[in-house]
């Protein structure tokens, strides 16, 4: 359990430092989605762009059967790079992202 809840700490961290460098204005808002008791985590982008409504998830991760699933990454940063670099092994995260077959190429966990 303390693995697990270190790894909701390392995630609301890298997601609130992401939230940080976004661009913003007056019309576009980046919000962040935290379900703790269920473990999803979201950055979204909400709002309007030349008066067409925006949305938009930047970073979707869930913590399942112990270990960080990254089901959506559209940064250039590479959230499981940050990942990785705060100490979690590479066999704890899994690319959710990447089709199960081609998972076990990825150097990362398979599910």
């Amino acid at each position: 359990m303390e693995k697990i809840e270190q790894y909701r700490t390392y995630i609301q961290q890298l997601l609130i430092e992401y939230a940080k460098g976004s661009p913003s204005d007056d019309e576009v808002e980046t919000e962040l989605i935290f379900d703790t008791e269920r473990d999803h985590y979201q950055v979204v982008y909400t709002g309007w762009k030349n008066r067409r409504p925006m949305y938009g998830c930047v970073l979707h991760l869930d913590i399942k059967n112990d270990k960080i699933w990254i089901q959506y990454d559209g940064t250039e940063i590479g959230i499981a790079n940050e990942l990785v670099n705060l100490g979690v092994p590479k066999e704890d995260i899994v690319l959710a992202f990447h089709e199960p077959l081609v998972r076990q190429y990825t150097g990362f966990a398979v599910g």
